[in-house]
């Protein structure tokens, strides 16, 4: 079996027919863009007069791309001294350290970098010049000089093995397939409250109980009452085997970064050694999804538990970071135990907070000792910042802009653009996900560079990340969905310059990018293809465009629920309710996506002016208020569609008002309930109905049935002329104790507001 993955990653670009000068913005396949590329006239042929020279220094690179033509292209290089070569220099003018020139010539390919780092990213765009494998005996590729460097430092992915682990072998796939995006560091989380997946030598019940749990959730942690499969399920990496994939990592110029969860996501530690919680009491591996109250207790031997388990952690990660996790650490065991409180008064804390802020710095002074620095969460900026830890900011950028302001290196992974266990299409058809809506376009119109920052201070953004958590994920194949091609835009992000990147030229290289992901069997996501449409409303008229990212294949629609037959040129006019399908056909007539599906009620509320005094959170207010009104409802099993309006924490008074007088009997709308995510249904619904003849009705209506995931309701009244309403939407408040989200302001959900 071939264990070169990476090598068999091609690209196919710049073929044959060279022009001089051609435009590289239309014509370059290369992903991440370049940040100069000329194309020139002639080409370079693969024969086998080609030798292959290298320095020294470049040596591992030049005989990794040796190895890739031998076992993709049967092809050798020739021995002799032939007057054609691929030579592999050293360059120390390069300024950037992942920087490089490749230079193809009719007769010379010549690949400069001052490191080796940038002799490889080299050859990754090399790579993708190189036709697909055929039965010729030669290839050639189009002359062209590219000289590129990346725009940030860290440009990393993460992968969650807690929730659901995932093999040696797939681990080493995943680091090929980023670092073919010049991706240069894997975040591997490795300990979580489902599963502990490291070897440590010194404390053998982390293996033997930590590992494994008894059994998982079925369906989303959201579906009431929670239900299981009853099968135990677990696994580890021993050390030789995260030995293992270091070294390979290394070869592709990636750096691994281990995160050990502390003092948060530990209860599977905890269930090995319930001595680390302030209970004491035995509990279990964990189960289901959420935040638990089992953290570690800052005693001493829990540090000593924990600077054990770094011993042993730093000698198999030579990378300059350990990743400590300081996120969504519960207080509610530290506020309950007399060891906490006492550490409160005798270290001078302020709280509970103060107390965190003293947990990571203790162990961020441990872990500078051994030669590392230390990565948090950005709840690491609660109570105070350690020192010298970075920060990487998730919920947000708020914690990065704070942190860089304050002088420390901050990683941009916020949940909107840069967490890939999101959905990413509105499909109904989707696989489960946590939840959330994160679309292609959107990562790759992601800036790392929060606004807020000066100059300066930016300077400490390292780059961003793209996090995979694995709660929805049981597969390698639905890693790969999740996480591909959203991977591909982020390399971009972090990899190419600003004033360069364009989004239709992005999809046009994408295209041919998704040709290899099906040479290399990866699973992705094929959203570009997929249709969307959008209903307008100008002059009275009601029409719906249809739409798709890529402009390849026509889109063919129905209106009357039968298979899409009408080629699509105009919007649809929407006079009557209706439901749409559509999907992009090639010329053999099969579909390259999913059917797009679309009802549309045309309510009385459709057309009506409304108001909201407030307004919707910027993430989940992709429809405006005017989609609470436009006759679509919102997506059945999540949240993040352009139909549901989120509010965070507030009331919120809904104003409707007609044209003319309408007579209305019912009011019907639905609220989302996903506890999980911190989303409750209210308690309260008010109404005012502002009558024709000037008086109005105020009713208050409590909703009682709130145990699904959609909580349906609707008011009824008498026929009634009504020129004006409004409808009072009470936040569920601060959540209690006991519920996901304890503690923090509830946010609401709301879909249509349908008016018969």
């Amino acid at each position: 079996m071939k264990t070169h993955l990476y090598l068999k990653f091609l690209i196919i670009i710049l073929l044959t027919g060279c022009r001089p000068e051609i435009d590289e913005i239309i014509k370059s396949s290369i992903i991440p863009r370049p940040l100069s590329q000329k194309i020139e006239t002639g080409s370079f042929i693969f024969n086998h007069d080609v030798a292959i020279v290298s320095e020294p220094k470049l040596l591992e690179v030049s005989n990794y791309f040796d190895l890739y033509l031998k076992e993709n292209y049967n092809f050798e290089f020739s021995n002799n001294n032939s007057s054609k070569k691929i030579t592999f220099k050293i360059d120390d003018s390069i300024n950037n350290d992942e920087g490089y020139e490749l230079d193809v010539s009719k007769n010379d390919i010549t690949i400069k970098s001052k490191y080796a780092k940038g002799a490889f990213y080299a050859v990754q765009s090399l790579l993708q010049l190189i036709p697909l494998p055929s039965s010729a005996n030669t290839f050639k590729i189009a002359c062209i000089n590219i000289k590129d460097e990346p725009q940030f430092k860290y440009r990393g992915m993460h992968l969650d093995v807690g929730r659901h682990f995932f093999s040696v072998d797939f681990i080493k796939k995943y680091i090929d397939l980023m670092a073919r995006l010049k991706m240069n560091t894997f975040h591997w989380h490795l300990t979580e409250d489902q599963g502990w997946r490291i070897e440590i030598k010194k404390y053998p019940k982390l293996q033997e109980i930590a590992a494994f749990r008894n059994e998982t959730l079925i369906g989303h942690y959201n579906d009431q009452p929670h239900q299981f499969d009853g099968k135990p399920y677990g696994g580890f990496y021993t050390q030789e085997q995260i030995k293992e994939v270091v070294a390979y990592a290394k070869t592709r110029q990636v750096t691994i970064i281990p995160e050990i969860e502390m003092p948060g996501h530990s209860q599977a530690a905890i269930a090995a050694y319930p001595e680390l919680g302030c209970t004491r009491k035995q509990v279990e591996v964990a189960t289901k999804w959420g935040v638990f109250n089992e953290v570690y207790c800052p005693k001493e031997s829990t540090f000593k538990f924990l600077e054990d388990v770094v011993d042993e952690v730093v000698t198999l990660f030579p990378g300059k970071y350990i990743h400590i996790g300081g996120d969504e650490a519960p207080k509610t065991n530290w506020k309950n135990c007399a060891h906490c409180q006492k550490l409160i008064k005798k270290e001078g804390l302020k709280d509970e907070h103060g107390l965190q802020s003293y947990f990571i710095a203790r162990m961020e002074k441990y872990i500078n000792t051994k030669g590392k620095q230390i990565i948090g969460w950005d709840e690491i900026l609660e109570g105070g910042l350690a020192p010298n830890a970075t920060v990487m900011s998730w919920r947000g950028t708020s914690g990065a802009v704070q942190a860089a302001k304050e002088g420390h290196d901050v990683i941009l992974t916020p949940g909107s653009h840069c967490y890939f266990d999101h959905y990413q299409s509105e499909n109904e058809n989707e696989p489960l996900a946590i939840g959330g809506f994160l679309p292609l376009e959107k990562v790759y119109h992601f800036n790392p560079i929060p606004e807020g920052l000066t100059d300066k201070e930016a300077t400490y953004v390292l780059g961003a990340q793209g996090n995979v958590w694995t709660e929805y994920m049981e597969t390698e194949k639905q890693v790969e969905y999740m996480a591909f091609p959203r991977a591909v835009a982020l390399s971009e992000v972090l990899w190419s310059s600003p004033e360069h990147k364009n989004y239709s030229d992005f999809i046009y290289r994408l295209e041919h990018y998704q040709k290899q992901f099906d040479l290399l069997d990866v699973n992705y996501a094929n959203h570009i293809y997929s249709v969307k449409g959008k209903l307008s409303h100008v002059s009275d008229r009601l029409t719906y465009e249809l739409n798709t990212t890529s402009s390849s294949y026509p889109i063919y629609y129905s209106t009357d629920k039968s298979f899409p037959s009408k080629l699509y040129s105009t919007p649809i006019t929407v006079d009557t309710s209706m439901h749409i399908k559509a999907v992009v056909l090639n010329s053999k007539n099969s579909a390259l996506g999913a059917i797009f599906q679309q009802e549309i009620n045309l309510h009385k509320g459709v057309g009506a002016t409304i108001a909201i005094d407030k307004e919707p959170h910027p993430a989940y207010n992709a429809g405006g208020k005017g989609a609470l009104i436009n006759g679509i409802s919102g997506n059945n099993k999540r949240y993040g569609d352009r139909e549901w309006l989120g509010f965070s924490g507030e009331d919120i008074v809904i104003t409707i008002e007609f044209e003319s007088p309408k007579n209305i009997k019912k009011i019907s709308t639905r609220f989302y309930n996903g506890n999980g995510q911190w989303i409750y249904a209210p308690n309260e619904i008010g109404f005012s109905f502002y009558l024709e003849d000037g008086k109005t009705i105020n009713d208050i209506s409590i909703l009682e049935e709130k145990n699904n995931l959609l909580v349906n309701y609707s008011y009824e009244l008498k026929s009634t002329a009504v020129t004006k309403l409004d409808i009072i939407v009470k936040n569920y408040g601060i959540i209690p104790e006991g519920k996901q989200g304890a503690g923090h302001k509830a946010w609401t959900f709301i879909d249509e507001v349908i008016i018969e």
